[in-house]
């Protein structure tokens, strides 16, 4: 009979890179988030509170609705794995590919190669319970990566957090510079306006927002 061993989650294990693939492919956490970096591994349950699902929506929809009236090239993955095999792998909640790069996942990838394509250009976690991890180490493997910008949506504290990543660090902003002219205030009004109006009445005030 084989015993399955339960790994300790939502916290950072030193592990060589064939046990976190051993964890991370056990059955029992394929709903997991996996993240590997420098010789260490983390599992996340994946949240199914209506908090960090809610806030994930509208941020998602907000890009999408921006691009579309900006007529900026955009592609947009949902809990998507990213993998430098034997050295990395993310798996961040959202994640974006940006004009020249909007198409360069091919239809059909699976776990994407990032030794053969390039990383996002933007990647954003939804901290509701993990906001000090996504501050600190996912920011510095995001910043290793060198994706061009990073946002931290924090649920509790309500508001989106964005840095640019340039020259081995990154640096707080308050628009963005993958989509430009996009004011990250605006988001965070989003989030502050959904506490109490459904996500119609949030969508189409940022519609204004955006048109203005």
């Amino acid at each position: 009979m084989t015993t399955i061993t339960k790994v300790i989650t939502d916290t950072w294990v030193s592990a060589t890179w064939e046990e976190y693939l051993q964890n991370i492919e056990n059955p029992i956490y394929k709903k997991a988030k996996g993240y590997y970096y420098k010789d260490e591994y983390r599992i996340e349950m994946t949240p199914i509170g209506n908090d960090h699902s809610k806030d994930h929506s509208l941020i998602n929809y907000g890009i999408h609705l921006y691009a579309a009236l900006r007529s900026i090239p955009l592609n947009i993955t949902d809990n998507c794995s990213y993998r430098k095999p034997g050295v990395v792998e993310i798996q961040p909640d959202l994640s974006c590919y940006v004009d020249e790069n909007a198409n360069a996942i091919p239809w059909g990838t699976g776990i994407v190669n990032l030794d053969k394509y390039p990383a996002p250009n933007l990647v954003i976690e939804v901290a509701n319970t993990s906001l000090s991890d996504d501050l600190g180490q996912k920011r510095l493997l995001y910043e290793d990566l060198q994706v061009q910008e990073y946002w931290i949506v924090d649920v509790k504290n309500i508001q989106v957090i964005a840095f640019t990543i340039e020259n081995e660090g990154s640096k707080r902003i308050t628009e963005s510079q993958v989509l430009p002219g996009l004011e990250i205030k605006i988001l965070t009004e989003a989030l502050n306006r959904s506490r109490h109006s459904n996500h119609t009445e949030v969508s189409a005030w940022l519609l204004k927002q955006f048109q203005d």
